[in-house]
């Protein structure tokens, strides 16, 4: 388990990593942690670089990724809905889950010429907190699962945090009166989001996000109604499998 939160430590942007930069992102000791990364060498998850005394990931944790793609029912279905709907709007597509404090894309499908943008990917993450896609998930958290995420957020010190708590509880309210929430995290990116239910019942968010000439009040007013319609067509086909599947 604890070896898990080793290979957490490993983002985009940090391809190498020593036992003391491990130890303080994780909160473990460093005997503890020295005895872990060399148990991941031996079980082939990390690589030992001996000369920058650090370590990388290995290609098999790329094939664990791939792995659960190719046998994911939802993305297989998710996935050509959502390609014909950034084709048709000329959008980017999202479909994400929650990871802890952060949202993780099972799919991506960007549409946008920005080279930048275009890198967002399945298994790339973004935050739980800042996001359309973050705060459609914590409103369809239970009352008490709500208490408990606002109370770790507020422990991590962000910036800004009363003005960000404040916007999702507005998100929460905008959840459940109209079925979606909107959100601008970055200064190129307006998004849209909803609700999608996944095979086990649980909820995943799913986007629409404008390339950065686009305005905030341009998505809700042209493109709310396209993210319910791919939101209805995902569902029916997930209920479809669901029900072959008994």
């Amino acid at each position: 388990m604890r070896g898990m939160e080793i290979l957490r430590c490993f983002k985009p942007g940090m391809s190498l990593l020593g036992n003391s930069e491990i130890a303080e992102r994780t909160g473990l000791p460093p005997s503890t942690i020295s005895r872990l990364t060399q148990s991941l060498v031996i079980s082939g998850f990390l690589e030992h670089d001996p000369e920058r005394l650090a370590y990388r990931l290995t290609p098999t944790v790329l094939c664990l990724g791939h792995a659960f793609k190719t046998a994911s029912a939802e993305t297989k279905i998710a996935e050509p809905l959502m390609r014909q709907a950034s084709e048709k709007l000329k959008l980017n597509v999202g479909l994400a889950v929650a990871d802890r404090l952060e949202m993780v894309y099972l799919e991506s499908i960007r549409y946008t010429k920005n080279i930048a943008l275009r890198t967002v990917a399945s298994g790339q993450r973004v935050p739980i907190e800042r996001t359309s896609l973050g705060r459609a998930w914590i409103a369809n958290l239970s009352s008490e699962e709500k208490r408990r995420i606002f109370l770790v957020l507020k422990k991590q010190k962000i910036n800004n945090w009363e003005k960000i708590e404040l916007e999702i509880h507005e998100a929460i309210e905008s959840m459940l009166k109209k079925g979606y929430c909107v959100a601008n995290w970055l200064p190129n990116i307006s998004a849209v989001s909803t609700s999608v239910q996944l095979l086990n019942g649980k909820y995943a968010s799913l986007n629409l996000s404008t390339p950065a000439e686009s305005r905030l009040n341009e998505v809700i007013e042209n493109f709310t109604p396209a993210l319910f319609e791919l939101k209805n067509k995902i569902e029916i086909e997930l209920s479809k499998l669901k029900s072959s599947m008994k």
